[in-house]
């Protein structure tokens, strides 16, 4: 349990309604989730329409020229039924259901149908494994996902005993696929991402799903896996086509890499910050296949 537990609060303050979907990004390891919902905002051209404030925690305030920003922030636009969080807050795992609930009061209070979470996690993966998958309550994979039958039998997303994940080799060439790993990635939809095929969430993702399981909100994380560098844009990229996928936003994800560029070394500091915490904070065991 955090330090910071006891006492300490969330509190969610908007000037708009939010649109019906809420897409979100928060600050986890390899920032991939963050990096997509922050290259959203950008790309889409969303504007500030709400923060989430915590009260009783160690937080940062990020800033632009000269210019103070909440570090959790809501962006929406009139005409785009999307509402994107970015979280640059780390939230201690012990705070992730207060956490959550302050964004499930909301959402329940302003209609939300939906919450759909991009994260990266760092699980062994072999090339084939360089994509995006997806945890999703029942309502949310119906919706978005007909055609994907969870009583089916699953075609495993673990490595084989033959892939680079398994012999040590991803890591020797920097864990980015060559071209030929690249070319045995299985073929399908453009962006689509494949159901996780067992494992586990924890945090903040964790608290959002099980929530979703037992209301009506629709519920989603979209994982990728990711490698240690920050940010990861390979594993941003394809969250972002597997969002722009289910929601049809027309986002191109060409440019992901030239912003990623601009926002590194402001990335790379909120890494480090996030790894100041991880020794205290973050489960040792993960598991994802």
């Amino acid at each position: 349990m955090s330090a910071f537990a006891e006492g300490t609060t969330f509190h969610v303050t908007t000037v708009d309604e939010p649109a019906s979907a809420v897409i979100a990004g928060f600050s986890q390891f390899g920032l991939a989730g963050l990096t997509a919902a922050d290259y959203l905002v950008d790309h889409l051209e969303l504007e500030q329409t709400g923060h989430i404030r915590a009260e009783g925690l160690p937080t940062i305030t990020p800033f632009e020229n000269g210019r103070p920003r909440y570090p959790t922030r809501l962006f929406s636009r009139d005409d785009l039924d999307v509402t994107v969080l970015v979280g640059e807050l780390f939230v201690p795992y012990g705070l992730a259901e207060p956490f959550s609930r302050a964004i499930l009061g909301w959402t329940e209070e302003a209609a939300v149908e939906e919450i759909a979470v991009l994260s990266g996690a760092p699980f062994p993966h072999g090339p084939t494994e360089h994509r995006a998958f997806y945890v999703a309550s029942d309502d949310y994979r119906e919706l978005h996902f007909p055609d994907h039958d969870p009583d089916a039998a699953p075609v495993s997303s673990a490595p084989d005993s033959g892939s680079p994940a398994a012999s040590g080799d991803d890591e020797e060439h920097g864990g980015q696929p060559t071209t030929a790993e690249a070319d045995a990635v299985p073929d399908g939809e453009p962006g689509g991402a494949r159901p996780m095929t067992n494992g586990f969430l924890d945090g903040t993702n964790a608290a959002l799903i099980a929530r979703a399981m037992e209301s009506d909100l629709g519920g989603c994380v979209f994982v990728t896996p990711v490698h240690a560098q920050v940010p990861d844009v390979d594993a941003a990229v394809r969250l972002v086509a597997a969002v722009d996928h289910v929601y049809d936003l027309g986002v191109d994800t060409a440019p992901l890499e030239e912003f990623a560029a601009q926002v590194g070394q402001y990335y790379r500091t909120l890494a480090e910050r996030l790894e100041a915490h991880a020794d205290e904070e973050q489960p040792t065991d993960r598991m994802y296949m």
